[in-house]
């Protein structure tokens, strides 16, 4: 067993403070979880620390950082990889400057470990042309068709993140007017988003033919796997993949490599290129800042070319030719030979 100081804030951290105090998802202390089981096992496997020497004073920011690196070099991690296990041991020893005051130092030198900058990268999505090419691929005359067309139809509509889509019950969807979905975003933030006429519509439709309208149906998960429970993030992308396929292969050059990611992306650019205000779209993306939907602004390359339209007529000065300007040639000629 690892020393009682350690292994009693660590595990106090991931069993009462995150899931009592701080009201996180269980996604989030799973992946919390995840983090520190690896760290553990780098400090046995790599460093030769066994797992029950592990204590407050033999921690430090130095092997924090090694692990980071170690991450990436060896593990094969993504910059963001390594920056989401940071954010894991920040949010830990936050905790432990509070329950433990004497080692306030060493969690000042581990919060103070910076954040490492990757590439940006170019935001995917898809054009409005080829939303309705993957929407039109699912086989509406089947059940599993007909499922498949609601839940893609209802991803991309609200614009939601799998997991928050995978986390709807019955409860959370509000057929009548105004229509909207309850979603359950990152801190367990609830955001009510609009549903489309359409998008209600075949909601309704599923919600009907699947007989979820008993009272007694209202927390069954929205769309379940074939065992009734909650369909995992792998269903979903399996089900996407093969729509995507499909429409690869009717239309040339229809992205094959779509990830759910990409029709939350889609909505925002949509809702971006139809002038609706970036306020409302971080409410419905349900981003905790602007300064994360602005980059979405960014990437909008149909917008740039539209500004850079409008200054396609405007008159622009006379550039003056060196070669023409005597006085000039001149200069450059006696400050040649002055050289």
């Amino acid at each position: 067993m690892m020393k009682i100081d350690f292994a009693q804030l660590l595990t106090s951290f991931l069993s009462s403070y995150l899931p009592n105090f701080k009201n996180v998802s269980a996604n989030t202390i799973s992946s919390y979880c995840d983090t520190f089981r690896i760290f553990l096992r780098y400090c046995r496997d790599i460093l030769g620390i066994p797992v029950s020497k592990i204590t407050m004073q033999s921690m430090d920011d130095e092997i924090i950082k090694k692990f980071l690196s170690w991450l990436e070099t060896e593990k094969g991690c993504s910059v963001s990889t390594r920056n989401q296990r940071l954010m894991a041991f920040r949010s830990l020893f936050r905790y432990i400057q509070v329950e433990s005051p004497k080692n306030m130092l060493l969690c000042q030198r581990i919060l103070n470990i910076p954040v490492k900058r990757g590439k940006s990268h170019v935001v995917k999505y898809l054009q409005k042309n080829e939303v309705q090419i993957l929407l039109s691929q699912p086989d509406t005359s089947t059940t599993d068709g007909r499922r498949d067309l609601t839940l893609l139809c209802a991803l991309y509509d609200t614009g939601a993140r799998v997991q928050e889509l995978l986390d709807l019950t019955v409860h959370d969807v509000r057929i009548d007017s105004p229509s909207y979905v309850r979603l359950t975003g990152k801190g367990r933030k609830q955001r009510e988003v609009p549903l489309l006429s359409k998008t209600a519509s075949l909601m309704q439709k599923y919600i009907n033919e699947h007989h979820l309208l008993g009272p007694e149906k209202q927390c069954y998960p929205l769309f379940p796997n074939r065992r009734g429970q909650k369909m995992s993030r792998s269903g979903v992308e399996y089900i996407l993949a093969k729509y995507a396929k499909l429409a690869a292969e009717k239309h040339l050059g229809f992205p094959i490599n779509i990830s759910p990611h990409v029709l939350r992306h889609t909505k925002a650019m949509h809702l971006l290129q139809a002038d609706v205000n970036i306020i409302y779209i971080r409410d419905i993306l349900g981003h905790a800042s602007i300064n994360t939907t602005q980059i979405y602004a960014s990437a909008n390359t149909e917008m740039k070319r539209a500004a850079l339209q409008k200054l396609g007529d405007t008159d622009l000065p006379n550039v003056p030719s060196w070669a023409k300007d005597a006085d000039l040639l001149t200069w450059l000629k006696d400050f040649g030979k002055a050289k």
